[in-house]
C-alpha cells in the first residue's frame, strides 16, 4: 500500500485518481493548492506526490521547490501544458514524471506503481560502503553526495538517480531504452529526449568529470574509466 497525495485545484481530477488509487488498495490524501500540499507533506511522509503545475495561492513548481528543502519524495506532475519547456523545467528542479491532460488512469497507476517500487529499490540497494570516487569526482551512495574537487555538487533527484546507476555499471554501455526503464522505472512512457536532457543536465554539474559520461552515438552512453 502506498500513501499518496493528491494535489490539484479541480476536484474531479482528485476524485477520478482517488477512486483507482483506492480501488488498488492505496491511501490517499488530497489538497487543493500548494500551499496546503506543502503542509501536508511536511507533517506526513509519503510515497508520491501528485502535483498540478497551475493552481491557486502557489503553483505546483513553486510548492515541489519549498518541499524538497524537507524532504525527497518522488513527484509526478500534472498539466495541460505538454510543451517541451514546461516538461524540461520540471525535470530540471527534481520531479520524477510529468503527466499531460486529459490523461488515462490506467497509465498514471502504472507511472505511480513504476516510480514507487524504482524509488524503494534504490533505497535498498544502498550499503554504508558505497562509496566511489573517480580523480576529483567522489560520489557517496548512501548520504546521496556528489562532491566536485572537494565541492558539493547540487543536482536534481533524477540527476542522482542517473548518475548513481552509471557509476554503479561503470564501463558498461547502456542503452536509452534501459536507462528509462532502469532509472526511471518504466519502458513504455518514456522519451529518448528524457534521457538525452537529463545527461545534458548532470554533465553541466559534474564540470571537467563530465568526460566520464561517453555518448555511444545511436545506442546511449556509458560511465567509462
Amino acid at each position: 500500500m502506498y500513501k499518496i497525495l493528491v494535489v490539484d485545484d479541480e476536484e474531479h481530477i482528485r476524485e477520478v485518481i482517488k477512486e483507482y488509487a483506492e480501488f488498488e488498495g492505496h491511501e490517499v490524501d488530497e489538497a487543493s493548492d500548494g500551499m496546503q500540499a506543502i503542509e501536508m507533506a511536511k507533517a506526513k511522509d509519503y510515497d508520491i506526490i501528485i502535483m498540478d503545475i497551475m493552481m491557486p495561492r502557489l503553483d505546483g513548481y513553486s510548492a515541489c521547490k519549498e518541499i524538497r528543502k524537507y524532504k525527497q519524495t518522488p513527484v509526478m506532475m500534472l498539466s495541460a501544458r505538454g510543451e517541451e519547456y514546461d516538461k524540461l523545467f520540471g525535470f530540471e528542479i527534481g520531479i520524477d514524471d510529468y503527466v499531460v491532460k486529459p490523461f488515462s488512469p490506467k497509465e498514471v497507476m502504472a507511472r505511480i506503481n513504476a516510480i514507487v517500487k524504482r524509488n524503494s529499490t534504490a533505497s535498498a540497494q544502498t550499503s554504508a560502503s558505497d562509496t566511489e570516487k573517480f580523480e576529483g569526482l567522489e560520489i557517496n551512495f548512501v548520504s546521496r553526495n556528489v562532491y566536485i574537487d572537494g565541492v558539493k555538487a547540487n543536482l536534481t533527484p533524477k540527476e542522482y538517480d542517473l548518475l548513481f546507476y552509471l557509476v554503479r555499471n561503470k564501463n558498461i554501455a547502456l542503452t536509452r531504452n534501459k536507462l528509462l526503464e532502469e532509472v526511471w522505472g518504466y519502458d513504455f512512457f518514456g522519451d529518448d529526449r528524457t534521457i538525452d536532457t537529463h545527461i545534458k543536465m548532470l554533465r553541466n554539474n559534474l564540470g571537467p568529470y563530465r568526460k566520464f559520461i561517453v555518448t555511444l552515438r545511436g545506442l546511449g552512453y556509458k560511465f567509462e574509466v
